[in-house]
């Protein structure tokens, strides 16, 4: 199994307002709680380490500065 990198959500405009929806009235660690939950849940359902380094790969490219 690998990363699918391209589009691959049915709804992404729905799954984005219910992913703020979920934070709504929350404080900032109340959302980094939820976060962190919510990682390792989807962590959990992908279940390949292989796969999840090569997403932490991706989401640690994407988050350095050019």
């Amino acid at each position: 199994m690998t990363l699918i990198t391209t589009p691959n959500l049915d709804s992404p405009d729905d799954f984005y307002a219910a992913l703020i929806a979920a934070h709504d009235g929350l404080d900032e660690g109340g959302s980094h709680a939820l976060n962190a939950r919510l990682v390792l849940l989807l962590a959990n359902h992908v279940g390949s380490l292989d796969v999840l380094r090569e997403a932490l790969a991706a989401a640690r490219a994407g988050a350095m500065p050019d």
